[in-house]
């Protein structure tokens, strides 16, 4: 089922910063997963109690549906995504690109490990600047990634330009949900109880504060599809899960 969230913050989720200094936010989101990547995976698992990865099936069902063999995953943090399509389409290809080296030294171990080194690759790069050629992909996946995007509109045109013609788009992405009882439960969780757990785990006093901040500002629905709309993709659509905590989005080139 669709259901249109509006964001929460007039300013934006452009405006919304891990450390509120005066850099550029590209530079702080590098700095802060650089931070806390030693602890990221058992964090998220630990946050989501562990549905991220039903979150990350529903995204990869939708490649597999979709047939797809050339993989850009954008934001791959510690490679999660990337391993979960590269064993579930065995003839697939996957490039990951994250800013933090710190989050892709992570992954390179964990597909080592799988014995997927041959099928996944890693490097270093800039959503806003993708150092591929027009129409390189089959499919773009981001997972947890767009509301890091210092400039999230110009990040989707360069997705929409890197992405082959009748190629898929897929975004997974936090969002907050609606009903009168699982909102302030959830408000509860990721406003207080993530934050202090954030901070004895992984030291970094402001990445998960970040988290909600960033979470409650970033475009939701509707809004998110029709950013998708204006960078050029079609029938792009939202389908909210788990009481709308976190939200599918798919489009086409």
């Amino acid at each position: 089922m669709n259901q249109d969230i509006k964001s929460e913050s007039p300013q934006g989720v452009e405006s919304i910063t891990p450390y509120g200094d005066s850099r550029h936010k590209t530079a702080q989101v590098q700095e802060m997963f650089d931070s806390i990547a030693p602890a990221y995976d058992f964090m998220n698992r630990a946050m989501t109690m562990g549905i991220d990865k039903l979150w990350r099936s529903k995204a990869v069902k939708r490649l597999r549906d979709a047939h797809v063999k050339r993989v850009l995953d954008v934001a791959t943090g510690t490679g999660d995504l990337a391993i979960k399509i590269a064993r579930e389409l065995p003839e697939s290809s996957i490039t990951g690109i994250d800013l933090s080296e710190g989050m892709i030294e992570v992954g390179r171990k964990k597909v080592k490990e799988a014995g997927l080194d041959g099928r996944i690759s890693f490097m270093q790069a800039d959503c806003l600047e993708l150092p591929f050629a027009d129409g390189e992909f089959d499919a773009i996946t981001v997972a947890f990634g767009v509301r890091n995007f210092e400039r999230l509109l110009e990040g989707y045109r360069e997705m929409y330009r890197v992405l082959d013609y009748g190629g898929l788009l897929c975004v997974l992405e936090l969002s907050t949900p609606k009903g009168a009882l699982t909102r302030p439960m959830y408000n509860l969780y990721t406003r207080h109880i993530i934050p202090f757990a954030g901070r004895m785990i992984s030291k970094d006093v402001r990445a998960y504060s970040y988290l909600p901040e960033s979470i409650a500002a970033v475009a939701q629905g509707e809004e998110m599809c029709k950013l998708m709309r204006e960078a050029g993709f079609s029938d792009a659509r939202a389908h909210a899960m788990t009481f709308g905590t976190c939200t599918l989005y798919t489009a086409r080139k």
